[in-house]
């Protein structure tokens, strides 16, 4: 394949990777790395500095219509995003002292820890019984979720929408697990939604369409606290980084408009299957 073709390729491949990134809030970057390492084998220190830039050119291209749609919870994320920038920073300064192997075997593990959160976190959790956090209530950090109301429609025959309140409880539990996502998006170059997602989800209550927005809008924050390392250190190939990103953004613009309407779980089952085959491959290069 010439280099004009790879470029073209890997160009398409991350408009997918980057729709289905956007769609369940877990970046583009999630996809990118093995793609780049396993199918056009690409060095993985390169692959993740491609996917760091793609990462936050995708939450650019994606978080402007979830806030817009009341999907993203800004007073959330900017609370959040403290911890996980430290992570960030931290998780991308460690990574220049990594052999590749290590950052193959870390890959695989961490995909498969995500895959087992998002199995346990199929459906959306009930808004009912949240226990209160005065730290929540401080910084009146609770919301209203927008939706698709289900078996409804307007006159123009469009879905019509909802709004349910919900209320964000266990604070300080998601400022702990973001550190640790920050740590890992830092690391391996990936928009850590795997880990941000179940937090908001499991353990701060957020509705799901609202942890995968928020997710979304955190990622390109924290992408780009750890891209200043990497462009510093040589990392970034100008061409490959240029072209994962201009298919990120395309697919993040698409995954953008297709969360109102599209069966998250539905997805989700999808993307475990996706996540465990990718887990288990990075792990089998880790021990090779």
């Amino acid at each position: 394949m010439s280099p004009l073709a790879e470029i073209v390729t890997i160009t398409a491949v991350c408009v997918a990777s980057g729709c289905l990134g956007s769609l369940l809030g877990l970046g583009g970057g999630t996809f990118v790395v093995p793609i780049l390492t396993l199918v056009f084998g690409l060095d993985v220190r390169l692959a993740i500095g491609a996917s760091v830039i793609s990462v936050v050119a995708g939450s650019a291209a994606a978080s402007p219509r979830y806030l817009d749609e009341g999907f993203a919870n800004l007073r959330v994320a900017v609370t959040l995003e403290v911890a996980t920038v430290s992570g960030a920073v931290a998780g991308a300064l460690l990574a220049g002292h990594l052999g590749a192997r290590t950052l193959y075997t870390v890959f695989g593990v961490v995909l498969a820890v995500s895959a087992m959160q998002m199995l346990r976190n199929r459906q959306d959790r009930a808004s009912t019984a949240v226990p209160d956090d005065r730290i929540a209530d401080a910084l009146s950090l609770h919301g209203t979720g927008t939706g698709t109301a289900a078996g409804t429609a307007t006159a123009a025959g469009t879905a019509s929408r909802h709004v349910r309140p919900y209320r964000v409880t266990r604070t300080a539990t998601g400022l702990t697990m973001m550190t640790a996502a920050g740590a890992v998006s830092g690391l391996l170059g990936i928009g850590s939604g795997a880990m941000k997602v179940p937090a908001m989800d499991l353990a701060m209550r957020l509705p799901l369409k609202v942890s995968t927005a928020t997710s979304n809008l955190m990622i390109g924050v924290t992408g780009a606290a750890s891209a200043v390392v990497y462009l510093q250190r040589g990392d970034v190939v100008p061409a490959l980084a240029g072209a994962v990103a201009l298919g990120t953004v395309v697919g993040a613009r698409l995954g953008s408009r297709l969360l109102a309407v599209v069966p998250v779980g539905a997805l989700r089952m999808i993307f475990l299957v996706v996540l465990l085959v990718i887990s288990v491959q990075m792990l089998l290069r880790g021990v090779a």
